[in-house]
């Protein structure tokens, strides 16, 4: 990469917010502009095509879930992508006008315009040479920089194995530079070169990664990969953190277990954040080390690991008080009082369907989504292949489903990832 464009990266994160986002989704990007600071007017789904389903292509799917709206709770428009390439996870553009969308398996990723017109996208833009470009596959997470969008993957073009990278586009959609997952030795712990989130934390210019695994596992039939003794050898088990300006990996952390997402409190007092670790079921609190570094600390368990109830997707509320946890396997969301990060406690659990995967709340917390998919190759079979989204109100004593749209009767596909948006200005 050219001086010319580490100057320009510096240049474009040093000019970031200095504060969290104050409204709006917890999961956002602190970059994020737009923010809706009420009740948001759709839900917009990125689902995985499945064979014999409808026309059986990733799409995305928007919902109407304003509560006074005639069509609350109800499909009000589909965007079909063609084909089938893993639909997985999306992001904002940091205006908050384009939502961009990749598929894990064919590495492509469209750029939708959703600020014009947010009940009807349209597909500007499908970037298809990302391999080409990087080297890497599997775009995984996107996460908003002012004028850029930082794409984390999952996978190489090489072996398809789990040594990875960071993709920097521009949000026209140009390629502006590539940054390897470490594989050396930081302070005394060694890279494993896996990738899986990113999540800022602005005030400390920290970029945190999490680790997951590659391309020959995560297309693997599940029930195949679990009896593959050398492939469940083939998962993350570290953190880095990073000099966000510059782009360095500064330090790598031990977190076996494969750890998924990463929440930084938005409580503007507060300077950690949170992950959980898949294969082995454990929340870890990522904090300062008291000597300018960073440490992990296993704080809490969910569940019973030995059941492997697979922690997929978390999400934190507002005030950093309390996370939310979907676990795949027994179909529980659970949520833990984070008043003591040190020491999160398991305060309410609900079995919110068969199989569940992603979660998203509103800022206020009275809202919260959840959808059902995880991987092509590792939901569940039969019966128990529940897909749907649905909205629950939370009352901060009990879930309480409002509605639930079944994506299989409406011959839409697998239900993974959501993104909020609003009719015209932000509310207020």
């Amino acid at each position: 990469m050219t001086q010319y464009r580490r100057s320009m990266i510096a240049a474009v994160v040093a000019t970031a917010f200095a504060v969290p986002a104050l409204a709006d989704e917890t999961c956002n990007s602190p970059y994020t502009t737009r923010l809706i600071k009420g009740q948001e007017d759709f839900v917009h789904v990125w689902t995985l095509g499945a064979e014999g389903v409808g026309d059986g292509s990733d799409k995305l799917v928007t919902v109407d879930v304003n509560p006074k709206s005639k069509s609350f709770g109800k499909v009000v428009h589909t965007l079909s992508v063609g084909g089938r390439g893993e639909a997985h996870h999306m992001g904002f553009t940091d205006d908050r006008k384009h939502l961009w969308a990749g598929g894990l398996d064919n590495s492509k990723i469209h750029i939708f315009d959703v600020g014009s017109d947010p009940a009807k996208p349209k597909r500007v833009k499908t970037i298809d040479d990302l391999a080409k470009k990087t080297g890497l596959v599997g775009p995984h997470t996107f996460y908003a920089l002012p004028g850029r969008m930082m794409i984390q993957a999952l996978s190489n073009s090489k072996d398809h194995g789990g040594v990875t990278g960071i993709a920097i586009y521009n949000n026209k959609g140009g390629f502006v530079a590539r940054h390897d997952m470490p594989l050396g030795e930081i302070g005394g712990v060694k890279g494993d070169g896996y990738g899986y989130d990113l999540a800022i934390n602005p005030q400390k210019n920290v970029l945190l990664t999490s680790s997951f695994t590659g391309w020959n596992n995560y297309m693997m039939d599940m029930g195949k990969l679990v009896k593959d003794g050398e492939a469940m050898k083939r998962f993350g088990t570290t953190m880095v953190a990073w000099d966000l300006k510059a782009m360095k990996p500064k330090q790598i952390m031990n977190v076996p277990g494969s750890p998924l997402e990463i929440r930084w409190s938005l409580n503007p007092k507060d300077n950690w954040a949170v992950t959980a670790t898949a294969l082995t079921s454990k929340i870890w609190l990522i904090k300062p080390d008291g000597k300018g570094g960073w440490a992990a600390k296993d704080v809490a368990t969910i569940g019973d690991p030995a059941k492997i109830p697979l922690p997929v997707d978390i999400s934190i509320t507002a005030d950093g008080k309390g996370l939310w946890v979907n676990t795949f396997m027994d179909g529980l969301t659970r949520y833990f009082d984070l008043s003591n990060p040190e020491a999160p406690k398991e305060t309410y659990t609900k079995k919110t369907g068969k199989q569940i995967n992603m979660i998203s709340q509103s800022w206020d917390g009275k809202r919260v989504y959840i959808t059902s998919s995880l991987l092509a190759n590792w939901d569940k079979k039969g019966e128990d292949n529940e897909q749907f989204l649905a909205l629950f109100h939370w009352d901060g004593k009990e879930l309480k489903e409002q509605w639930r749209i079944d994506f299989n009767k409406e011959k839409l596909g697998r239900a993974h990832h959501m993104k909020f948006s609003a009719k015209g200005a932000p509310k207020s």
